[in-house]
């Protein structure tokens, strides 16, 4: 099998949030089902995750993936407010596809591509990790 070409692998696009903010504004995004199931199960709306997008900060990059990890935070009450993790991915030119959004069990700290994946699941993968005997932190 002949080495594969390096010039001949698309190169990965180093985005900022700051370079997406544009997009979300014009409403150039889309959100994933799995977005849209998190938003009905934890209470938040779109309009959070919008918000997050556009007044959060980019805790992680994940340039192999094309996606960033944002946390912000949204309102339950005038006096509470909840925090709000939402993964991006930005591998279109002209577009932003939410991946997720959820509420973390820790919001300042960057998860790993495990937890990552477990939440990408987001149905069982919980349950099967602690019933393997690992915590969900790990």
């Amino acid at each position: 099998m002949p080495a594969a070409n390096p010039t001949s692998r698309k190169a990965k696009k180093r985005r900022t949030l700051e370079d997406l903010k544009p997009h979300v504004r014009d409403g150039r995004y889309r959100l994933a089902r799995h977005a849209v199931r998190h938003a009905t199960a934890e209470g938040f709306t779109e309009q959070d995750v919008v918000a997050t997008l556009l007044m959060g900060r980019e805790l992680v990059r994940y340039l192999e993936d094309e996606r960033l990890l944002v946390l912000g935070w949204f309102a339950v009450s005038p006096s509470v407010r909840v925090p709000l993790h939402v993964v991006v991915e930005f591998s279109k030119p002209r577009f932003v596809d939410v991946v997720t959004a959820f509420i973390p069990d820790d919001p300042h700290r960057a998860i790993s591509r495990e937890r990552l994946a477990e939440v990408l699941r987001w149905d069982r993968a919980r349950l099967e990790s602690e019933v393997q005997g690992r915590s969900s932190s790990d």
